[in-house]
């Protein structure tokens, strides 16, 4: 084998173990947050320029801020996650903790920065975000550690934070009114209650690694059946809620296909949690995968249920 083969494949191994850092469904869903919202502010503004470079600055400011909170996350739970999570670089060894603390420090100050050029709005959705992404992972405060504390710093950031804040943002680079819409406030409220739903599935397939390393969650309070049972309720009342918001006729947005998109979700959702084996590492990781699925697919029906409007 060649030099310059070795150098390539090295470097495509270094790419994979960084992508795999980044923890990717968190990549998709910041993507599609951004994505979503975007389209949302466009959909109000049909005769407004697309002002792509904006939108892909957005995009890499947000990226940025995410590899720094689950990167911050990686390098404070290392022990842990040789237990839960043995695939993931610093656990495995594929990458340094040095590594770790250089992407985590470069990626945490370029957010902040390229968030301070764009937009004061920005600048202040992505600043709240980082702290409390530092405040959930590391002591001595680790909210982590405290169940409702720790769903509360999840879901506060996807559901509020970042929605709100994406809006006030583009709104402001667009010179537009700063009054949020009820598309808007549909979406935060939704994903608001489905995060949590996220939030305390999460910990199901952890449960070994944070037993040992005494880390309280409701998973090891309540049992996991408790626990999956709660979540799947949450997200049947997020999804039931929006499907009653359509009977509303919300301005800006088409209520038929939010409605008709809404029901299709829940019976899915209901139909894969039927033969679900909770004590089958593998296949709860797969069904939490398919929650994140089902979330990435909300920053597409919103935007679509007001283009369509």
């Amino acid at each position: 084998m060649s030099q310059i083969t070795k150098q390539l494949r090295s470097q495509s191994n270094w790419f994979y173990s960084l992508w795999k850092f980044s923890r990717p469904h968190t990549i998709i869903g910041t993507t599609l947050s951004v994505l979503g919202i975007y389209l949302i502010v466009i959909s109000l503004l049909p005769d407004s320029e697309l002002k792509l470079g904006v939108f892909f600055g957005t995009w890499i400011s947000c990226l940025l801020g995410n590899i720094y909170i689950v990167g911050l996350n990686q390098l404070e739970d290392v022990a842990i996650d040789r237990i839960n999570k043995p695939h993931l670089p610093l656990a495995s060894g594929e990458l340094s903790l040095r590594t770790g603390r250089i992407i985590v420090t470069s990626t945490g100050i370029l957010s902040l920065l390229l968030a301070w050029y764009l937009s004061p709005f920005l600048l202040g959705m992505v600043s709240i975000s980082l702290a409390i992404g530092t405040a959930y992972s590391s002591p001595p405060i680790r909210l982590k550690r405290y169940p409702f504390l720790a769903a509360l710093c999840i879901f506060s950031v996807r559901g509020t934070i970042v929605n709100l804040g994406l809006f006030l943002h583009f709104s402001w680079v667009f010179k537009q009114s700063q009054i949020i819409p009820p598309p808007v406030w549909a979406l935060t409220w939704f994903i608001l209650v489905f995060t949590f739903a996220i939030a305390i599935f999460k910990d199901i397939p952890d449960v070994d690694g944070d037993l040992e390393y005494n880390i309280t969650t409701f998973t090891i309070q309540l049992g996991k059946e408790t626990v999956f049972n709660l979540a799947r309720w949450v997200l049947s009342v997020s999804y039931v809620g929006i499907i009653l918001v359509g009977f509303l006729d919300l301005e800006f947005v088409n209520s038929s296909f939010l409605m008709f998109s809404h029901l299709t979700a829940l019976i899915l959702m209901w139909f894969k949690s039927r033969d679900l084996d909770l004590q089958d590492k593998i296949d709860t990781t797969s069904y939490y995968q398919f929650i994140w699925k089902l979330f990435f697919v909300e920053y597409l029906i919103f935007p679509f249920a007001c283009l369509l409007a």
